[in-house]
């Protein structure tokens, strides 16, 4: 589970004389800590083009994470489903306008986190900011545009501030893909200054209790039989519920008031997230969030870039095997360090299986990038730049990189392999840092009473260099263990 509290400062010099200038007395003669309000030199200068000082770039990036913690608390205490409540099978991020993850909360899986962070950009292909305008929220379950399974809804809302000042800017970018690569590219592109004009995009992802379909298990052979797909479409215009779009959602899972409580929930938390971005703009008089998020993902992006040239180049290979239905399954990985690139590439790994086990290369590059980032520099904050030094790759065809209409519902059973089989790889070059097999894929119990309820079990971590394997954790997705009596909360068992 990633924590999203890394801290800037890892990547700043601090001047006491600076830092002590920066801040109104904050003590009172008997040493009591009173309210401290930050004087005019703790805010961004009105051209945001100068660049920030440490502080305020400690201050800011510190309220961006409140930022995204308050929309994870809000989609916590608001969903129906117990797999949010209680299992946190979610994500909550921040972007800039261009569609770039700048900071996420503190929990969540890298099965969500990943995927939503690098999938943004194709809710922004089919919608961008000229299409869009205050009220809007973009949906979509597409597997292989975001997590992986249909059950997992990613939800994006377009931030709107108005009566900017300023020679601020809003940019985009004209976004295009680049599967085989595992890379975005795009090239940003001025928005005029309007009345209304978006500053940011808030975005979740969360496993939704019931999509139709089979039971969430492996035992379909296309993903059509795994329940309702959702394409990139808006949840709500303009402040309006798509009335359409959630009769659909209704008619076609079996816990229509759970599934579609879940979605409001989503958007509720969205509008919590920008509500207070939009207030710590208007604190610290910031036109636009870009400068900052630029400086934040290259501190990020370097610091990353540090960790891979401290490795030795050379190319590292490693393979993991696991039972399969037509044949055992391989996963076979070869990690390329280049100075200060990592290159990824399961080629040699298992074709794509009958069954509903494979995997789409959006979750493939969520927990391969994940292994990486915790291997080389866990402590640096988690967002685009980290994703930069690092590509990923994997044949189309194979269990990978599935294609379309492969079952993908139970992918989780050999994605949750991936950061095992990369730490095997690189305990050839830094076997300090990194920890032996897990007990990898999730364990799931599920049954059926009013509705399909889904508990988790947690297992356990492979050991460590000087430390001995820990029990009841849930490597590499680490979700919260969910009790029975959450269950029994939702739905009598007897």
């Amino acid at each position: 589970m990633f924590d999203g509290r890394s801290s800037l400062s890892t990547f700043c010099i601090f001047a006491p004389s600076k830092m002590e200038s920066n801040f109104s007395e904050s003590s009172t003669d008997d040493g009591r800590w009173k309210d401290w309000t930050p004087t005019e030199s703790c805010l961004l200068p009105s051209d945001n083009e100068m660049p920030l000082t440490p502080i305020q770039l400690e201050v800011l990036w510190n309220r961006l994470l409140s930022v995204a913690n308050e929309q994870q608390t809000t989609l916590i205490r608001t969903a129906f489903s117990t797999i949010v409540r209680e299992s946190l099978d979610l994500a909550c991020g921040i972007f800039d306008t261009r569609g770039q993850m700048i900071a996420q909360s503190d929990t969540g899986t890298p099965g969500h986190i990943n995927p939503m962070a690098t999938g943004a950009i194709h809710l922004l292909n089919v919608y961008p900011p000229e299409t869009l305008e205050p009220g809007d929220v973009l949906v979509t379950n597409d597997p292989w545009l975001t997590a992986g399974q249909v059950n997992d809804f990613t939800v994006l809302t377009p931030v709107f501030r108005s009566g900017a000042t300023g020679s601020a800017r809003a940019e985009h970018s004209t976004f295009q893909t680049a599967e085989s690569t595992g890379k975005a590219s795009g090239t940003p592109n001025a928005q005029p200054l309007t009345e209304n004009r978006i500053v940011a995009y808030i975005s979740n992802c969360c496993h939704s209790p019931d999509i139709g379909g089979r039971i969430l298990s492996a035992e379909a052979h296309e993903v059509f039989e795994e329940g309702l797909q959702v394409p990139i479409t808006k949840l709500f215009r303009a402040g309006e519920p798509n009335e359409e779009l959630f009769k659909i959602i209704r008619a076609n899972v079996r816990t229509p008031d759970e599934t579609v409580g879940d979605l409001y929930a989503q958007a509720s938390s969205n509008a919590v997230g920008a509500r207070s971005l939009l207030a710590m703009m208007d604190e610290f008089s910031l036109d636009t969030i870009d400068p900052l998020a630029d400086e934040i993902i290259a501190r990020s992006e370097q610091a990353m870039r540090d960790g891979i040239r401290a490795l030795p180049n050379g190319r590292y290979e490693h393979e993991t095997f696991s039972d399969g239905f037509e044949e055992p399954l391989r996963i076979k990985v070869a990690v390329t360090v280049e100075d200060e690139d990592i290159h990824i590439d399961f080629d040699g790994s298992s074709p794509q299986s009958q069954r509903g086990i494979n995997v789409v290369l959006n979750y493939t590059q969520g927990y391969a990038s994940f292994a990486m980032k915790a291997a080389i520099s866990p402590e640096v904050p988690h967002n685009e730049g980290a994703f930069r030094p690092v590509t990923i790759t994997a044949p189309e065809g194979c269990i990978l990189n599935c294609k379309r209409p492969a079952a993908v519902a139970s992918r989780h059973l050999v994605g949750h392999f991936l950061p095992s089989a990369i730490f095997g790889a690189l305990a050839q070059v830094i076997p300090e840092r990194v920890m032996a097999g897990s007990a990898d894929p999730i364990w799931m119990s599920i049954w059926r009473a009013k509705w399909p309820n889904r508990l988790s079990s947690e297992k356990g971590t492979g050991s460590r260099p000087n430390v001995t394997n820990s029990n009841a954790l849930s490597p590499p997705r680490r979700g919260a263990p969910t009790l029975p009596q959450a269950g029994e909360y939702s739905q009598a068992l007897v």
